[in-house]
């Protein structure tokens, strides 16, 4: 028997495709109904406007980022993404040239159908050349170059000159190294390289302006020509000069070679010297008119406008088409111009430049400038996210009122009586004005729609960057509701970056909420603070700043609060000397435990604060080395519990129903140190120290182990991952302490009782990923599962149970096996892709994750930030408190109805049928 079996191909794609799109749109209702992503670039670092395209911005940044930017909106058209610093760090940003007019049609036919290339160098070890594809930011093409010296390739310098690229590298008090490459093909043009002898070169007072060489020397600037065969020497005096306002060498932006230094602005083609203010800043053009445009910008902070003023480069004189006077908000930091664009249009006859100033400010914002208006604004200090943190939002008026109705702390009815027939009167009083249009008009808070809803699922979030910003994001919109500078503002020593500490929530009404960012003032080097209402963004006690005469060694928040429910801080300066603001709350700084880590040196330090002869001291109690024999190990991580962090259950149930009791240590926090080792290469050592007595609870050494290192701290465990150099994969270790199956003291926990040592349970896994941040889902209570939250180098987060990172998952124990929750032991840790909980919303280079609780106990809010923000809210045991969307509440409420309704009548028929029964 044969079968002719015939089939349409053309049926079969269609098939397959219909396929794909059924895929696709798996859970497509849910896509952005719970979360948001927004895109960033990060702060500029270089800036054209694409001469082939009026609608095109291409930006290099100090984020190691490419793209072109929308001039129109300010949208990103496309992205790319360098490596991390400094294999990405942009040297060079090389646009393409403007297709001239004059050409023959055949010729401009041909250049138009030719890919233009926008050429980068990145890096020193080694440096890589790339050309780009404008139109779609594509890589074309690529070449590297290895450096002959590590230490001196740091210094490397670049520019282009028409088809050849020239690497400079000046060693400092030496000489120059100049080598010529076809800018494409990375082909050596001539002989190789030259050097010129200047043994006057030093670093901080010499730039490349292409393709000059420019040094200051004492009263005179002097500049080399690198492009010419013999050495070709620019000399320029410098007379007048103030270097109180500039003691560095500055490039000045545009199309000429020029610098600034002191107050003078020195060009190279021309004899005029300017006067530059220190709030000024200059941008030189030779596209707006036949002779070159120096143009001034500067801001008045008292009328916040920014005046813009141009001269001509070779005369001085006032060149009057560019003079106009713009609106500068407050909230942006000094302006730079980055680059200029201009087109002649005709008004009532008469031509002039309409200009276009692409503008990078000083706390990272870009912005467009145009005719004399800010056309848009991005801010670009949210690549740089240093804290973060979530805040209720306060109550509605009626929310409010019934909150003061309830609030009877001295039990007196009356009053209460009282109130509550005012709060009648008043509401049936506002009803009335409603109806009539008569009303008050609503709160700021309410016309925003800042007001908390009933599941406590609606917050703003409170994010302050690297550059000393601050925004009030609504965490449902993801709208930036307020912004605030501090332009004094930055981190301290040591990489330490700005702080955010939450002195009052929104839950003590009519009490507003209080936040405090820490950080150093700029000019001082002192310690600084900033007190703001984390709601409205406004400040708290004049402009909210106040300046100390120290400098900030430990920053805490007080256990306690006052009266006014605000929690005080408590500052600890060099001196080991303690400060508490406000003073009224000293006396919760009493009997307090402080530790400082020293992170150059390994040591830890505690200390025991109290009151001395009526004043707050502090008295070291104990001193832990951690350097190790070799005196190199240095302290790469310090991981702390979340203070509002609640644990549900104290113990866990075993197979046989006994309880083994967590080990739950308040004062517990886990150390990290790396270091070299001569036979292991490199070690990673993890201590569990008590900070009250100083204790190390437990210790743990990991050989031929490096970085990045990332740890969760939570509860009675500890997890961290790290790279295990020896078999080249990223693994993941669990840590869980119990006491045992007696408590030491199930009431009040005591690090001075010298508790028992904890059982230790431990076990690593192997993860087929590369870990950039993680963190633990945190809820109101802590009667929901924890998961752990795994942000990959991928972009994409994970959603991992705790289950299969416990250390008690057996490998051959059969008793362990019986217990519930405990699967076996297996090494690989699944990663399946419906754990993706931004599904294909990738997130460009995560710095971190940061978890808040919500009002339901079953869901946890979060923020994922890196190069982009992620929010979205996560229910690790399910939304086992709330109904599901789906929910059929008509066919329930006919099912309630009909049951009343027949239960009635079955009462009704079943008396009337005993009344029957008791007459026979």
């Amino acid at each position: 028997m044969k079968f002719n079996c015939k089939f349409n191909l053309n049926y079969l794609i269609l098939l397959l495709f219909s396929l794909f799109n059924l895929s696709f749109c798996l859970y497509e209702d849910q896509v952005g109904k719970f979360d948001w992503r927004q895109h960033y670039v990060g702060r500029i670092k270089f800036a054209h406007f694409d001469p082939n395209s009026l609608d095109r911005i291409i930006v290099a940044t100090e984020s190691n980022v490419l793209a072109a930017i929308s001039a129109k909106s300010g949208e990103i058209l496309w992205r790319q993404i360098l490596e991390k610093n400094p294999r990405g760090n942009i040297k060079l940003l090389q646009i393409p040239e403007l297709l001239k007019e004059n050409l023959p049609v055949q010729v401009q036919q041909r250049e138009k159908n030719r890919i233009y290339d926008i050429i980068t160098v990145s890096g020193h070890n080694p440096a890589l050349i790339r050309g780009w594809n404008s139109n779609s930011g594509n890589l074309e093409w690529e070449w590297s170059l290895m450096p002959n010296s590590v230490e001196k390739s740091e210094n490397s310098l670049w520019f282009i000159d028409e088809q050849s690229l020239f690497h400079v590298l000046p060693v400092w008090n030496s000489h120059i190294e100049i080598t010529e490459y076809h800018k494409s093909s990375g082909q050596i043009y001539g002989s190789g390289s030259k050097k010129i002898t200047a043994a006057w070169i030093n670093a901080d007072k010499c730039k490349l302006i292409a393709p000059y060489f420019v040094c200051v020397n004492g009263d005179q600037v002097i500049a080399i020509n690198l492009q010419l065969d013999k050495d070709n020497v620019v000399t320029k005096s410098l007379s007048n000069l103030d270097t109180s306002l500039r003691k560095q060498v500055e490039i000045v932006n545009g199309d000429d070679s020029a610098i600034l230094y002191g107050n003078k602005l020195i060009s190279l083609n021309a004899e005029q010297q300017f006067v530059v203010e220190k709030n000024e800043f200059v941008f030189i053009d030779g596209e707006i008119s036949n002779n070159k445009i120096v143009i001034f910008a500067a801001i008045d902070r008292a009328t916040s406008t920014l005046k813009v003023t141009s001269k001509y480069l070779h005369t001085g004189e006032v060149f009057f088409d560019i003079n106009l006077t713009a609106n500068y908000p407050d909230t942006l930091g000094d302006p730079e111009i980055k680059s200029i664009i201009c087109k002649q249009t005709t008004r009532n006859g008469v031509s002039q430049p309409t200009c276009r100033l692409l503008i990078s400010s000083e706390d990272g914002a870009i912005v467009m400038l145009q005719t004399g208006k800010i056309k848009w604004i991005r801010e670009e200090a949210l690549a740089d996210i240093v804290a973060v943190d979530f805040l209720d939002l306060t109550l509605s008026d009626a929310e409010g009122a019934i909150e003061e109705e309830l609030n009877n702390k001295n039990g007196d009815i009356y009053s209460a009586l009282t109130r509550r027939l005012s709060s009648q009167i008043g509401q049936l009083k506002n009803l009335v004005l409603h109806v009539f249009g008569l009303g008050t008009p609503p709160s700021k808070a309410q016309k925003a729609g800042l007001v908390r809803d009933d599941f406590g699922l609606h917050k703003m979030i409170i994010i302050v960057t690297k550059t000393g910003k601050i925004f009030g994001i609504d965490n449902v919109s993801g709208k930036q509701h307020w912004t605030k500078y501090l332009t004094d503002f930055t981190g301290f020593n040591n990489d330490q970056n700005l702080k955010l500490l939450v002195q009052r929530t929104s839950k003590f009404y009519p009490l507003s909420a209080q936040c405090v960012i820490l950080g150093r003032n700029k000019r001082t080097q002192n310690g600084i603070i900033y007190q703001f209402n984390p709601i409205t963004g406004q400040p708290i006690g004049g402009n909210g700043v106040t300046e100390f005469s120290f400098k900030f060694k430990q920053i805490s928040l007080l256990h306690e609060s006052g009266v006014d429910y605000l929690r005080g801080l408590l500052l600890l300066d060099e001196q080991d000397n303690v400060h508490v603001l406000p003073k009224t709350s000293e006396k919760y700084a009493h009997s307090l435990y402080l530790f400082n880590a020293d992170v150059q040196t390994s040591i830890i330090n505690g200390y025991y604060v109290e009151f001395i002869n009526n004043e707050l001291k502090t008295t070291p109690i104990w001193k832990l080395d951690l350097a190790g024999a070799s005196g190199e190990n240095k302290i790469t991580a310090i991981e702390l519990k979340n203070p509002i962090e609640h644990v549900h259950s104290q113990g866990r149930v075993l197979a046989d129903r006994s309880v083994l009791y967590k080990y739950i240590n308040p004062n517990l926090i886990a150390v990290a140190t790396q270091g070299p080792d001569n036979v292991h290469k490199y070690i990673l050592n993890v201590h569990l120290i008590d900070i009250v007595s100083g204790a190390i609870v437990f210790s743990m050494s990991h050989k031929r182990i490096r970085g990045p290192l990332h740890m969760v701290h939570s509860e009675n465990w500890l997890v961290y991952t790290y790279y295990n150099e020896k078999v080249r994969r990223t693994e993941l270790t669990s840590i869980e302490l119990y006491e045992g199956k007696t408590q030491a003291n199930s009431t009040v926990w005591s690090s001075l009782d010298t508790p028992p040592l904890p059982l230790v349970e431990r076990q690593s896994y192997i993860l087929p990923v590369s870990i950039e941040a993680m963190e633990e889902t945190i809820t109101e209570k802590g009667i929901t599962n924890k998961h752990i939250l795994l942000g990959l180098t991928t972009g994409a987060v994970i959603e991992m149970s705790w289950i299969l990172l416990d250390p008690r998952r057996p490998v051959t124990s059969p008793e362990k096996a019986r217990e519930e929750g405990i699967i076996p032991y297996m090494p690989e840790l699944p990663l399946p892709h419906e754990n993706i909980i931004n599904y294909n919303q990738s997130v460009a280079r995560i710095n971190g994750i940061h978890t808040s609780p919500s009002g339901l106990e079953s869901t946890c809010l979060l923020i994922v930030y890196g190069l982009d923000i992620f929010v979205t809210r996560v229910a690790p045991s399910k939304t086992f408190d709330l109904l599901k969307e789906d929910f059929d509440y008509f066919l329930i409420s006919v099912v309630l109805i009909g049951l009343t309704t027949a239960s009635y009548v079955t009462k009704h028929l079943a008396s009337r049928k005993a009344v029957k029964q008791a007459w026979k």
